[in-house]
């Protein structure tokens, strides 16, 4: 009887199986789509957890440094464009919004709503980017590229700044370290915003032939926790990297070191 009933229940496994191989999102090496669900969040967050300590990382040498160079780091952040910085924290603000109603829409199976939300998540998200190519434009313009374009401090009409951080017991090169640190953490958010675009605009492709309106909506909820993260990410370092020099929403803060950039 034994033998008979673990027959019954592989025959009916196998069954589920093909099943899910044709009709559903099970795969092969689950028994049940709860163990399957619980297993790829599992494995999602285990990695996000990974990427916090990478940020995480970042965000200590960042603290270390600002602590032991406030002046530099103040002088540094009123260089960068804190109007582009809101608008684009904006923009990813509401992304997260549309992001979310793809979500809800694949759960409800509805494949129209599905990828349009993932549509202007997509576009959200260029425009992010874009506006990101504009602020770095405006720096690589000014001479704040280190390594590649860094002589900003080197013209006569900035030799008041670099007097003002010498009385505060620091360098240009102090400022450079401030912009080494900028875009090490505001070009590592932009890798994982391009890798996101590139995964959303897939999904998008794969919404409009139905894929998620089986059933299988879990990969756009996974797509869903990664584009939060990201989103998350630049919540902090908004704050972080533009307003050590205080809010100035009408240009660049002035006075030196003292009171940040130009």
């Amino acid at each position: 009887m034994a033998a008979e009933a673990h027959a019954a229940s592989g025959a009916q496994h196998g069954h589920a199986h093909d099943a899910g191989d044709h009709h559903g999102p099970l795969q092969h090496q689950f028994d049940t789509l709860p163990q399957q669900r619980e297993c790829f969040s599992l494995g999602m967050w285990l990695f996000l957890a990974t990427e916090v300590m990478m940020f995480g990382g970042l965000f200590f040498v960042y603290a270390l440094y600002r602590w032991m160079q406030p002046a530099a780091f103040h002088e540094g952040s009123g260089h960068l464009n804190i109007q582009l910085g809101t608008i684009n924290t904006f923009v990813l603000l509401f992304s997260s919004w549309t992001m979310a109603r793809a979500v809800h829409a694949a759960s409800s199976a509805d494949r129209r709503a599905t990828q349009m939300w993932l549509g202007i998540t997509w576009v959200l998200g260029f425009a992010f980017l874009a506006i990101k190519g504009v602020e770095w434009t405006a720096d690589w313009n000014e001479g704040l590229i280190p390594g590649l374009n860094w002589n900003y401090y080197e013209h006569s009409e900035h030799a008041s700044k670099v007097e003002a951080l010498i009385k505060e017991g620091a360098g240009t090169h102090h400022v450079m370290l401030y912009f080494v640190v900028y875009f090490c953490m505001t070009g590592l958010h932009a890798i994982h915003m391009i890798i996101g675009l590139a995964i959303v605009g897939y999904f998008i492709y794969l919404a409009g032939k139905g894929m998620f309106a089986n059933g299988n909506d879990q990969p756009v909820e996974i797509l869903g926790l990664y584009w939060h993260l990201v989103d998350i990410i630049w919540i902090f370092l908004f704050p972080l990297l533009y307003l050590i020099a205080g809010f100035h929403p009408f240009g660049h803060s002035g006075g030196g070191a003292a009171s940040g950039g130009h």
